[in-house]
């Protein structure tokens, strides 16, 4: 298929969002920015989260590494589940007797401002990163198979994608990227088990045929027993239940969909049913991966990672089903920037620049300064992807969880300290040592040969930059005095 046609066909989805972002956006003010007015349906919110929870890493780094650690991925969704029941409910209701539209203002509440501003500022620090790496890796793919051949250059294109994001997002926030990321999620869902299907045919199998070829080749393998392997079963499924509870529970983007529910038991059903759904999702992914890497040598394709997957489709697949994974990496790409730089916005203005306690600006210079924070954002999106494309990493899931063990970390550590323990901080050294961790953890990591011997960090660093993390902090601490009440679970 022409890339001519796929751009067009790329304008004309645009512009259904379009379509759907001017429905939902009108009347929009600050809090529909935020929290959607806190009227979102939850069943909405729990199908949309699925697209932004997936994002177009998990399109095509998960199948593509199949090929090294085969279905090993399941053992960190084991750790998902865990995770997501303990944002249900030991999280949620935090956040709603506390009635917040930022997750951190939990933070000021119990352990003080600096320990506010800390943990909104890894937050941003998290999110800038983490959603960066994931646009930087669809905009790639869509520069290899459209705008190349179009003559159009990697920034131009970046540049283009984020405008569009702007252009959907800049009014309606939150409450338009509920309607638009149903949308997104159901094109991709759609791609994803149309690509399976289709793969079935090619191969002429059967699920179980298939599933018993990929088990003699190796691709089907879930669990690894050797301790000093940072992929051993314990660490992967500790660490899963971990990133889950960082990654979305104390994350402001993932947080604000949420908590844009009306009541705690509603929210607490969009949680587990995004739960489910999510299993069920990432399960066919690795499957599809599986199939992929038994097609590939049928048909001479001899990519592998995250490049394996338009590989296949785009040089041996129908010309249809061209469309729908063009479609579906769209609707991959477009939830996990939207909704990072909505909420990016929201953090800044919410939690560092006070915009909710100035009662010194009107409404009308409030929504004024929000929509430069905004514009600033998307700035600074165009600058990291460009980096990102400099450093040309193969496999971007692996990049994104380890920024996620750096960056998550001092997050665990302050939400950990505030609702496990009565203890009162000094609140000016709380940066300092939120600081201080990420920074031991790198040397840890880079020694670890001297240090360690042959055990390997893997995704239990996260663990790690947490615990050290709480430590500071109960080292910088005093028991709680008489007549004071900490805010806790």
């Amino acid at each position: 298929m022409s890339p001519a046609l796929l751009f067009a066909i790329l304008i004309g989805y645009f512009a259904l969002l379009l379509a759907v972002a001017w429905a939902t956006s009108r009347n929009a003010n600050n809090d529909s920015f935020f929290i959607g007015n806190k009227s979102s349906n939850w069943m909405l919110v729990a199908f949309g989260m699925v697209g932004t929870t997936l994002s177009g890493v998990t399109f095509v780094s998960v199948p593509g590494a199949v090929g090294v650690d085969g279905f090993g991925y399941a053992q960190i969704v084991i750790g998902y589940v865990i995770g997501y029941v303990a944002v249900a409910y030991v999280l949620l209701p935090l956040y709603y007797r506390l009635q917040l539209t930022s997750i951190y203002h939990y933070l000021d509440v119990r352990l003080g401002r600096r320990a506010y501003q800390s943990g909104a500022g890894f937050f941003i620090v998290s999110r800038l990163l983490g959603a960066t790496a994931r646009l930087y890796l669809v905009v790639n793919i869509l520069q290899a198979i459209i705008l190349d051949s179009l003559g159009v250059p990697f920034w131009l294109s970046t540049l283009v994608v984020l405008a569009m994001i702007l252009l959907y997002t800049y009014k309606g926030g939150v409450k338009t990227i509920v309607w638009t990321d149903t949308l997104q999620t159901s094109a991709m869902l759609f791609g994803l088990f149309a690509c399976v299907w289709i793969l079935l045919g090619e191969l002429n199998m059967s699920v179980p045929e298939s599933l018993n070829q990929m088990q003699s080749q190796g691709l089907a393998r879930i669990f690894t027993h050797d301790l000093d392997s940072p992929n051993f079963w314990l660490k992967q499924i500790v660490a899963g239940a971990l990133i889950t509870i960082t990654m979305t529970g104390m994350d402001q983007e993932m947080m604000q969909k949420t908590i844009s529910v009306k009541t705690l038991k509603d929210s607490q059903k969009n949680m587990l049913t995004l739960t489910a759904v999510l299993v069920v999702v990432l399960l066919s992914f690795l499957f599809l991966g599986g199939l992929l890497y038994l097609y590939a040598p049928i048909a001479g394709v001899t990519a592998s990672g995250d490049k394996i997957f338009p590989a296949v489709v785009m040089g041996h697949l129908p010309a249809a089903l061209q469309v729908v994974f063009l479609i579906a990496l769209i609707s991959a790409l477009f939830p996990s920037a939207d909704g990072a730089i909505t909420a990016l916005t929201s953090s800044t203005c919410i939690d560092l620049l006070g915009i909710k306690r100035r009662t010194d600006m009107t409404e009308a210079a409030k929504e004024s300064l929000r929509r430069r924070v905004h514009l600033g954002f998307a700035a600074l999106f165009l600058l990291l992807v460009l980096g990102f494309k400099a450093a040309d990493n193969p496999s971007m899931i692996g990049v994104i969880l380890k920024l996620a063990a750096y960056t998550y970390g001092p997050l665990l550590g302050l939400f950990a300290f505030g609702m496990l323990t009565r203890r009162t901080l000094t609140d000016r050294l709380v940066p300092y040592i939120t600081i201080g961790a990420p920074i031991l953890c790198a040397l840890l990591e880079y020694n670890q040969e001297h240090l360690l011997g042959s055990y390997r960090l893997g995704l239990e660093l996260l663990m790690v930059n947490g615990i050290l993390v709480y430590a500071g902090l109960f080292a910088i601490s005093q028991k709680e005095k008489a007549g004071t009440a900490a805010v806790t679970v």
